[in-house]
């Protein structure tokens, strides 16, 4: 097992990454597989869970480098997003802000190929932003959480809302940056 997803939408299931290229669903109380989802070409590297309006979705990045977007109640995966040239380690719903809500339907993922790549749910074409990162080795992106480091404030210049929401991610070498 590579990843487990934190606890899903009714508080009972966990969410598995393994190395036989499935991701699983659990029930914590008995322990029981729920389901699984069969569809990516290799290991499993990082698993999440949806919140919100996406609460019954699972997010999958995999060393087949896609990241991959599944509906937990058919059992069905929604999308596939395809552009990373190496391993996918690390996946996440973005909480940045579309249409003044401090929430959204961009994922993003972050890769051996030194790139992390927020791409729109709702359409299957090219990632909407790129952050990439020198060439060298040990700058590979292994993992990323998204920070609220103020409240929110409301911009001086019209009605929006700000949500000061920062990426923090940790590259292969040891180095640790903070964007946004």
């Amino acid at each position: 097992m590579n990843n487990i997803g934190v606890i899903g939408g009714n508080g009972y299931t966990i969410c598995s990454g393994s190395d036989d290229k499935t991701i699983r669903i659990w029930d914590i109380e008995t322990t029981k597989q729920l389901n699984i989802f069969k569809e990516h070409a290799d290991t499993v590297m990082s698993v999440k869970y949806g919140s919100n309006e996406l609460l019954n979705t699972i997010l999958s990045g995999s060393e087949d480098r896609s990241v991959r977007l599944w509906d937990i109640r058919s059992g069905k995966q929604i999308q596939v997003f395809n552009g990373h040239t190496y391993c996918v380690n690390a996946v996440e719903y973005s909480p940045f802000v579309i249409k003044n809500i401090c929430n959204s339907n961009v994922i993003c993922s972050g890769s051996d190929d030194n790139t992390i790549r927020f791409w729109d749910i709702r359409s299957n074409k090219k990632e909407l932003y790129v952050i990439e990162e020198s060439d060298e080795r040990d700058c590979r992106i292994i993992c990323f959480k998204f920070l609220q480091l103020r409240k929110n404030e409301k911009r001086k210049s019209d009605d929006e809302i700000d949500c000061n929401i920062n990426l923090c991610y940790g590259l292969r070498g040891g180095l640790i940056r903070i964007w946004g």
